[in-house]
C-alpha cells in the first residue's frame, strides 16, 4: 500500500509538471502523521520545550558557550574547550531553531488570529523573537523576513544584523500591543501558563534587552525603545516570581544537563568563575558548584579552561567540583530565560547611559540581591558585607565593567546570553584557553552550518560577503570593541 502511494505521488509529479515546484514540494512533504488540525496549544508547548532543550543543552551550551565565558570547563574529549569546532558543531541550534521552534510559532501565530484568540499571537511572537535573537546573537546576520516562509521561499535570504534586532523590536512592540490579560485565555503555555500580566512583562524586558544589544551602535533608537516601554506602561520582570524559565519535569521531560550528567562525566565548574567567587567571598559558590567528590583543601575547586585530554585527567575526576547538583544537575532545574535579576542589571545599564531617569548604582544593588534571592541567599548582613566591598561597589565612571562583572557572575548557566553579554560589555576580560588552538584568542560567534553552503549556497556566500568570514574569530555588528 506504502509504494502505491509513493508511486501515486510521483505519476502526479510527472503528469502535473507545469504546476510550480513550490506547491509539488509542499503536497508531497506533507507528513502523514501530523494532524490536520493542529491546536495551538500543543504547538505552544512544543516550541517552548523544544528551544529551551536547544538552549539549555550540550551543543549549544555546556559544549560551547558555557566554555567559552569560563563558567565551565570540560575534564575529558576536551576538543570544544579548546575551541576545536566544526561547521556541524553548531547546528542544532540552527536547525531546530527554523525547522521546528519558529515553524510551530508561526503556526500559532496564524491559529490564534483564525480562532479569534489574539492572545496566541501575542504569546507566540513573543517566543519567536526569543528564537530569533539567540540565533542572531550567536551567527550575526541570518534569514530572517523570510524564515519559515517554505511556501514562498525555499533558500530564505540573509538580514544584516542590525535588520534583525530592529524587526525583532517591531515584533515585540506589536506583541505588546497584542497581549491583552482581559482577553481570550490560552493553555499550553509551559512558562506562565497563561499569565497574560506576566507575559507583557516578559516581552517589555526581551525588548531591553534588545535595545542594550544595538545600545552601542544605535543609541538613539535604543533610547525610544525604553521611552516606548515605559509609555505602554506594563513594566518589567519584577520579582523572581515572575522570571522567565522552563521549570522541568521527570524523566523523560527532565532537565537536559541533568539528563546529560546521568550517563556522562565530561563537565566541570571553570577555575575561572571558582577563583572569582572565592577572591569575593560570593555566597553564590556553594549555589554553583559541588564540593569536591574527595575532600580538598577548598571544597571548591575550579579546572582550568581548554587543558588536553591528558592534563585535563590529570587534575582527577573526583578533585575538581561539578556544577551544583540540586540548582542545575537535578531533573527538575529550571532553564531561564530571563531573570530578575538580569532584567535590573538591564535596566541600571539603560540608566547609566543615560536612556532612562532611573537610579544605576541602585539598580545595580537591586540586581545582585535579587541574583542572591534566586538562589535563596536572603541574610541581610551577608548581602550588606558582600555589596560593601570595593571590588562590588558599582563604579559610574565605567559601568561596563561593574555591570558586566556582576552580570557574568549572575547569568552562570546561560551559556549562550552569558557569551553575548561578555562580548558586548567586554568584561570580565578572560584569558584564553590554555591549549587553545585560535592563536591567543577566543571565539566571539558560532559559525554556520554547513548545510547551509549546500543548501542555500548563494545567499550564505553573500552574508559571509557582507559580515566578515564565516570564522569564530569574526567579531559581529553589535560587538563594537
Amino acid at each position: 500500500m506504502r509504494n502505491n502511494i509513493i508511486n501515486g505521488l510521483l505519476a502526479a509529479v510527472v503528469v502535473l509538471s507545469s504546476v510550480s515546484c513550490k506547491k509539488e514540494l509542499e503536497n508531497i512533504n506533507k507528513n502523514p502523521n501530523a494532524t490536520e488540525n493542529p491546536q495551538p496549544d500543543y504547538l505552544l508547548t512544543a516550541a517552548t520545550k523544544l528551544t529551551a532543550d536547544v538552549y539549555w543543552g550540550v551543543a549549544n551550551n555546556m559544549g560551547s558557550s558555557l566554555l567559552l565565558v569560563q563558567h565551565w570547563a570540560m575534564i575529558q574529549y576536551t576538543d570544544p574547550d579548546r575551541y576545536i569546532f566544526s561547521n556541524s558543531s553548531f547546528i542544532t541550534l540552527w536547525n531546530t531553531g527554523y525547522g521546528q521552534s519558529i515553524t510551530d510559532l508561526n503556526k500559532v501565530i496564524s491559529l490564534g488570529t483564525d480562532q479569534g484568540i489574539p492572545n496566541y499571537k501575542g504569546v507566540a511572537l513573543v517566543l519567536r523573537s526569543w528564537v530569533f535573537q539567540l540565533l542572531t546573537d550567536a551567527y550575526g546576520d541570518i534569514p530572517y523576513r523570510q524564515a519559515g516562509k517554505i511556501d514562498s521561499f525555499l533558500t530564505p535570504a540573509y538580514d544584516t544584523q542590525r535588520d534583525v534586532y530592529l524587526g525583532l523590536l517591531d515584533d515585540l512592540k506589536t506583541a505588546q500591543a497584542t497581549l491583552d490579560p482581559a482577553g481570550a485565555a490560552i493553555a499550553g503555555d509551559p512558562l506562565y501558563n497563561g499569565d497574560i500580566p506576566s507575559w507583557k512583562k516578559f516581552a517589555n524586558s526581551l525588548r531591553l534587552r534588545i535595545a542594550l544589544r544595538i545600545a552601542d551602535r544605535e543609541p538613539v533608537l535604543a533610547k525610544q525603545v525604553l521611552t516606548d516601554v515605559q509609555a505602554e506602561g506594563s513594566g518589567y520582570i519584577g520579582s523572581n516570581a515572575e522570571t522567565a524559565q522552563l521549570i522541568y519535569q521527570n524523566s523523560p521531560n527532565q532537565n537536559p544537563v541533568s539528563n546529560t550528567f546521568d550517563t556522562r562525566n565530561d563537565y566541570r565548574i571553570s577555575k575561572t568563575i571558582v577563583d572569582r567567587l572565592f577572591a569575593l567571598n560570593d555566597p553564590r559558590l556553594a549555589a554553583y558548584a559541588d564540593t569536591t567528590a574527595d575532600a580538598t583543601p577548598k571544597k571548591y575547586v575550579g579546572l582550568p579552561n581548554g587543558l588536553t585530554v591528558g592534563d585535563a585527567a590529570g587534575f582527577g575526576f573526583t578533585k575538581i567540583s561539578k556544577p551544583d547538583s540540586l540548582n542545575f544537575r537535578a531533573p527538575h532545574a529550571p532553564a531561564v530565560i530571563l531573570s530578575y535579576a538580569e532584567a535590573l542589571f538591564d535596566r541600571a545599564e539603560a540608566a547609566a547611559r543615560g536612556f532612562t531617569g532611573e537610579n544605576a548604582s541602585d539598580l545595580y544593588n537591586q540586581a545582585i540581591q535579587a541574583s542572591f534571592s534566586q538562589y535563596a541567599i536572603t541574610d541581610p548582613t551577608v548581602i550588606a558585607g558582600y555589596l560593601a566591598q570595593p571590588a562590588v561597589q558599582y563604579d559610574a565612571a565605567n559601568f561596563k565593567q561593574s555591570i558586566g562583572q556582576q552580570k557574568w557572575i549572575a547569568l552562570f548557566g546561560q551559556g549562550l546570553e552569558a557569551f553575548a553579554e561578555w562580548r558586548r560589555l567586554d568584561y570580565p576580560q578572560l584569558t584564553p584557553a590554555v591549549a587553545g588552538v585560535l592563536n591567543g584568542q577566543i571565539p566571539v560567534r558560532f559559525i554556520y552550518p554547513g548545510t547551509e553552503q549546500s543548501l542555500n549556497g548563494a545567499n550564505y556566500t553573500k552574508a559571509v560577503q557582507l559580515q566578515g568570514a564565516d570564522l569564530l574569530t569574526t567579531k559581529l555588528w553589535f560587538d563594537v570593541n
